[in-house]
């Protein structure tokens, strides 16, 4: 039988240190040296480890450099693992953290099978997901443009009003009105409003093309799924599967609950137990989409004109879990509240259980739904 060789890699910008660990608890730890990071010293280092007698098992963390090294791995032939950062063991009183330990720490929790293995995205996945992040930077652009725009209107005793809503039609009509008698401050505030503009209109352009992208893309089942659910629309779902990946890999929804930081944080001991906020997990922007589709339960089960054509394009399973999930949250949401429950609080045990009906239909896209 082939015997199991464990390399940890300590990946960075330029550099990749290197330990291997052999397997068995007394097998025998031993630090190869630093290569540069290209596809060609991997490529290399693979190949001197490689042996007829033993298979390899790479392992490193997820970080900025992505999956290029373990798709090469994979495509070698050799196993690879891509690890949690957050979910790798520490030692508190270990001060002293180098390249090299870093390296052989990974290969030996590789080796006794402490390290959790994080979903790897296919090329189109990331491709969408690498989307969906410029699009999210092109939203906090122009949010921080508008309020520099207002701040700016703002010291020269500018406001359009209170109780009206900015950045309407009314509100773009009254800023086309607006002039002022230097002509530096002129200038400034028609740099302000043409960098919103600009914002805007490339945050309209990347989610146009989200939409064009979806034909070629695993997921766009489930993402046309998840849209009859109250509260997700188009970009929230693909914010939401970008950054979820498969919902197969889950096996409950207890377990996404839990990926997604939406389970209470707990601190018991003996007789004592105490129950926190959510732990707050995983992705924050999945989070965050629930969330704020939770509000939407505030009002009574409807389907919406515009999600009419919507449901009726999808099969019968995925309809009734989206009206079951529409009852059972307008009727939990009016429940919390009557019990004095802070809107907080309401508004995230509702995006709780939401989270466990998107997994449900996910579940049932995965299934192949007639």
């Amino acid at each position: 039988m082939q015997k199991t060789l464990y390399v940890g890699l300590d990946v960075h910008k330029a550099s990749i240190s290197v330990t291997t660990a052999e397997e068995g608890r007394d097998g025998e730890v031993r630090f190869i040296g630093t290569i540069p990071n290209t596809p060609t010293d991997v490529a290399k280092l693979a190949k001197r480890l490689a042996n007829e007698d033993r298979r390899l098992e790479f392992c490193y963390e997820a970080g900025g450099c992505g999956y290029g090294i373990y798709r090469q791995l994979v495509d070698l032939g050799h196993g690879c693992t891509v690890a949690a950062p957050t979910l790798i063991a520490r030692k508190p009183g270990d001060r002293i953290k180098t390249d090299r330990r870093d390296s052989q720490k990974l290969a030996l929790q590789h080796r006794f099978g402490d390290l959790t293995a994080v979903w790897v995205p296919d090329p189109v996945h990331e491709a969408i997901r690498d989307l969906v992040r410029a699009r999210m930077d092109a939203v906090m652009q122009l949010m921080r443009a508008r309020q520099q725009c207002l701040a700016f209107l703002l010291r020269r005793g500018r406001s359009y009003g209170p109780g009206k809503k900015n950045w309407t039609l009314r509100h773009r009509r009254w800023l086309a009105t607006q002039a002022f008698e230097q002509t530096t401050h002129q200038i400034v505030f028609q740099d302000y409003v043409e960098a919103v503009w600009a914002a805007q209109d490339r945050r309209d352009q990347l989610e146009a093309r989200i939409s064009a992208m979806l034909s070629d893309w695993s997921m766009a089942p489930l993402v046309e799924a998840l849209r009859t659910v109250r509260g997700i629309d188009l970009i929230s779902s693909v914010i939401f599967v970008a950054a979820v990946g498969d919902l197969g890999r889950f096996e409950s929804p207890r377990q996404l609950m839990a990926y997604l930081g939406l389970v209470p944080s707990e601190q018991s001991s003996g007789s004592r137990i105490r129950r926190g906020g959510i732990t707050r997990a995983g992705n924050s922007e999945a989070r965050r989409m629930l969330v704020e589709a939770a509000w939407s339960y505030r009002y009574q089960p409807r389907v919406s004109s515009g999600k009419t054509d919507i449901v009726g394009h999808q099969p019968k399973p995925v309809r009734d879990i989206a009206w079951k999930a529409q009852v059972r949250l307008c009727s939990r949401y009016r429940k919390l509240a009557a019990a004095g429950k802070k809107p907080t609080v309401v508004i995230t045990a509702i995006a709780r259980e939401l989270s466990g009906f998107v997994w449900a239909i996910g579940h049932a896209v995965r299934s192949g739904v007639p």
